[in-house]
Formats: C-alpha cells, sequence, structure tokens
C-alpha cells in the first residue's frame, strides 16, 4: 500500500494526494493487526470490543476496554507498523528502480502487459516484439433467414401479419 507513494517520491521527486486512501487503508489493517489479531508487541490480546447489530451484520460502535496508557501504546504500534512498511517499500522500490522504469515504459508503449512479460522485465530482459494485429473484418450487414417452405415474406413496408402501419 506504502509503494504508489514510495513511487512518486522517487521517480517524480513530489508527492500527490494519490496515496490518501492506501495511507487510510494501511492504518487501518495496522489497527486490526495491534487490536484484533493480536499481532504485536503488546501480545496475544484484543482490544476494544465490538457491539454489532445482528440485523445489519456490521459494526455499530466499539466499546473502549482498556486504559489512555494502552491506548497510547496501541497508537505507537500501529505507528510503527506502518512506518515499517513504508521503509520496506522504499527498499523494494530503491533495490528494483530499473525494473519499475522498464514496466512503465513499457505501459506506456503497449497499455497492458502479462504476467509473462512482466516477469521478463523485472528479469531484465526485452519483451518480443508484439505482433500487428490485422486490420478489423468489415462487418457486412446480416441476411434476413430465408422463408420457410410455403411462407410468404412479408413486405418491407408493413409489419408481420401485413398490418398497414399507423399513421404517423
Amino acid at each position: 500500500m506504502m509503494a504508489g507513494r514510495v513511487a512518486e517520491e522517487t521517480c517524480l521527486g513530489k508527492v500527490t494526494t494519490g496515496a490518501g486512501n492506501d495511507f487510510e487503508q494501511a492504518t487501518v489493517l495496522a489497527r486490526k493487526m495491534v487490536c484484533e489479531w493480536g499481532m504485536s508487541e503488546l501480545g496475544p490480546l484484543t482490544f476494544g470490543k465490538k457491539e454489532e447489530a445482528i440485523f445489519l451484520g456490521r459494526e455499530i460502535a466499539q466499546h473502549r476496554d482498556y486504559s489512555e496508557d494502552t491506548a497510547i501504546r496501541i497508537d505507537q504500534e500501529v505507528k510503527k507498523i506502518v512506518n515499517q512498511a513504508y521503509q520496506q517499500a522504499r527498499q523494494i522500490i530503491d533495490e528494483k528502480r530499473d525494473a519499475l522504469e522498464a514496466i512503465a515504459q513499457s505501459l506506456l508503449e503497449r497499455e497492458v502487459l502479462d504476467a509473462a512479460e512482466i516477469n521478463l522485465l523485472i528479469e531484465g530482459k526485452p519483451l518480443p516484439e508484439k505482433p500487428l494485429a490485422p486490420p478489423p473484418a468489415a462487418e457486412q450487414p446480416a441476411e434476413a433467414p430465408a422463408p420457410a417452405k410455403g411462407e410468404r415474406k412479408p413486405a418491407p413496408a408493413f409489419g408481420k401479419g401485413g398490418e398497414k402501419p399507423a399513421p404517423a
């Protein structure tokens, strides 16, 4: 979730608001890791009892069942997880910068890359030439099906059964 912002900083030398939702989602995920799944240095504990509306099947409130000191520690753990992810994204982008630029350039040229093509670019190999697509065939108007034996074909100006069209 952090790679978009890191790529902006590294490649463009500036930041935009584009990563805002990524940060929000990363923070929500990190908070769940700490408060719900026990995936932090606070240990295998859960913090905050959820009150759910059964008929809606979704959370409507969260009861805080921990101290202010614990709240501060939770915030510290969330920040630590998000910052570690950010630093890891920076390290990966820095190490794979050539592949990132090769993929970006290829996307500008081809618009679409499949997994095999991306793997070639990551390995530093050139992409094979893309065959030129044949021009689209001109569409031929569909012919009306031939009437069955003994069936009469209605005149073009009349609808089914030979009725006259309504006056305009």
